[in-house]
């Protein structure tokens, strides 16, 4: 069965790797244009990257409705199209193979519908998540379901250490849910819209923290945001994204929401409404990464 894979993030990676790896042929692969900058002038994608170690031809097409990307989509005569997280494609690239073009996502659909479902999923507090295959329709994400994979969401487990995980289990259920389209012996079932929900794209305006709310929304919000782009607070007049923190409630000597408070060696908290957020890894403006004791040796707070 040929096979054309479409992605683009390392998250896309393992999920080519596997198919390669189980004798499919991908005659090409669709990843997104080079960007400039970078070390060497440009910014090359890790589905880019992956693809030339093993040889494969790579397609980066500015606009999917190019004529000459059609025809050469056209021409490697796909059986099945494999999309995980590249971008919305039309009708005319996802319609093109027989078997037509599967999709992965990182959430339980309907649920989650859209660019973002591991942030929300986290920011919402949800106790566990999951990733679907379904096969691409019109609307975003409604496509019908082939597999489904359920996965717990740690209490304190933030969005990359959660995308690491499912970057490995998302590329076995490709396996499993092509292997099906093979076979056969797929069944796809339609989504229920009444079910549906939705994690829109996060820009950097969303992501100030309110601390006007219980110490544990605060907390789902930092690690949902964690590490990109970043919950982020201000500390005296610089933008301070807090990557890692701890909730404690305490309704003993409560400060105002948003209040800092530290000994200036080991601790660094600041207040919410119920309880306080215990700082452990943060980037202040124009620093890098560190963890709140090698901040605090190096910064004197106000």
């Amino acid at each position: 069965m040929k096979i054309v894979f479409m992605g683009t993030p390392e998250f896309a990676v393992p999920s080519l790797e596997i198919l390669l790896d189980n004798g499919y042929d991908v005659p090409a692969v669709v990843t997104a244009p080079d960007k400039p900058g970078g070390r060497h002038g440009l910014q090359v994608s890790a589905v880019k990257q992956f693809a030339q170690t093993r040889g494969l031809r790579v397609l980066q097409p500015e606009k999917l409705k190019n004529p000459a990307f059609l025809e050469a989509l056209r021409e490697l005569k796909a059986d099945l199209q494999v999309v995980v997280a590249f971008r919305m494609l039309p009708e005319v690239v996802w319609n093109m193979p027989p078997l037509g073009t599967m999709n992965l996502h990182a959430s339980l659909l309907p649920k989650y519908r859209g660019a973002a479902p591991i942030n929300w999923a986290i920011i919402n507090g949800e106790p566990e998540t999951g990733l679907t295959t379904f096969l691409l329709k019109h609307e975003i994400d409604t496509g019908d379901l082939l597999f489904q994979e359920r996965l717990p969401i740690g209490d304190n487990e933030t969005a990359g250490e959660l995308h690491a995980r499912m970057m490995v289990l998302g590329a076995q259920l490709v396996l499993k849910s092509v292997q099906a389209l093979e076979r056969g012996e797929a069944r796809p079932l339609p989504q229920s819209d009444a079910e549906a929900s939705h994690a829109p794209k996060i820009f950097t305006e969303d992501c100030q923290i309110d601390f006007s709310q219980p110490a544990a929304r605060v907390h789902n919000f930092i690690r949902g945001l964690s590490p990109h782009p970043g919950a982020w607070t201000s500390l005296d007049g610089k933008k301070l994204k807090i990557l890692r923190a701890e909730k404690e409630l305490s309704d003993v000597g409560q400060l105002p929401p948003g209040s800092f408070f530290s000994d200036g060696k080991s601790y660094l908290k600041i207040s919410a409404t119920d309880g306080y957020l215990n700082v452990l890894e943060l980037k202040i403006e124009g620093k890098r990464h560190m963890n709140v004791r090698d901040f605090l040796n190096g910064y004197r707070l106000a």
